[in-house]
């Protein structure tokens, strides 16, 4: 009996031991565990830095195409009510009279006469005013590495402001193209109406697109207004003969999450990252 028993103890403990032996994992079965989990985890992050960088990327387009399209319906707003519009002849003879006569920073694009809109003013009163739209591209510890487009306007009791008198010209393009600001300085300044317009200079800046063709009745000469060293962010073509605009603006959503200007420089192959939009926009008639 005691044979029998000593015989089923011997046979348990081998089994016993058998069993932990199986149940458990050796040093390099854990470390090979280990390793690939190490993988798996390191390609699902990439996987979501992947996603979240594409997100990230496709916001930053969509906000620079609709702040593009916000800026372009404000001008063309503006230029609604243009009686006289300035080609790139008139702006030179008259920049000297604007705000930033000797800036080279602020380049500017469309300069027009419109007549302001008031219920208070008294018929046969001169209530027109003196619009500049710059492309502005000076440093700025505020504004972003890429350039902006601002707005200055001066009107009646600005100091400053003189209003144009055709009377003492033979024509209108005469009287406009010699208008004098009054003796007294301007304290405006131009405030800036959108931010990230693209500044690539050449030769990285794509060419400007054409003017549309001379092919309208009566015929239409169109004047090219860019900057003179070659930027093409923000850029016009003018009829002034028809009190008619083009304008273009091209964005730069690149600038908006780097700050160093040579990584935000337009290249063909990041295109997307530089939305354009343009609008042909009539003034009002001049009545002149």
């Amino acid at each position: 009996m005691i044979k029998i028993l000593k015989f089923i103890f011997k046979n348990q403990f081998k089994s016993s031991k058998f069993i932990d032996k199986s149940a458990g994992f050796t040093l390099v079965e854990l470390l090979v565990a280990l390793a690939m989990s190490s993988v798996i985890i390191t390609l699902l992050l990439q996987f979501m830095i992947n996603i979240i960088t594409t997100d990230s990327d496709e916001q930053i387009k969509i906000n620079s195409e609709q702040e593009i399209q916000i800026a372009l319906d404000y001008i063309s707003r503006d230029l609604q009510q243009a009686i006289y519009i300035y080609d790139a002849a008139g702006i030179k003879k008259i920049k000297s009279q604007l705000r930033y006569p000797s800036d080279d920073t602020k380049t500017p694009i469309l300069v027009f006469w419109k007549r302001e809109i008031s219920d208070k003013n008294s018929p046969g009163e001169d209530n027109s005013s003196l619009v500049v739209y710059y492309l502005d591209n000076s440093s700025s510890t505020i504004w972003s590495q890429a350039a902006r487009i601002s707005k200055w306007q001066i009107k009646k009791n600005n100091p400053g402001f003189n209003p144009f008198n055709i009377a003492q010209h033979n024509t209108v393009e005469d009287a406009m193209n010699n208008w004098q600001k009054s003796g007294t300085a301007y304290t405006d300044a131009a405030d800036v109406l959108i931010d990230y317009v693209d500044q690539t200079k050449p030769p990285d800046s794509p060419p400007v697109a054409t003017c549309p063709d001379n092919t309208i009745t009566p015929p239409i000469t169109w004047s090219t207004i860019k900057p003179s060293n070659g930027m093409t962010g923000f850029y016009a073509c003018v009829d002034k003969a028809n009190t008619t605009a083009k304008v273009f603006i091209r964005g730069n959503a690149l600038a908006r999450r780097e700050s160093d200007p040579e990584r935000i420089k337009y290249e063909n192959d990041k295109k997307s990252y530089f939305p354009t939009a343009n609008a042909i926009v009539q003034g009002a008639k001049s009545g002149y």
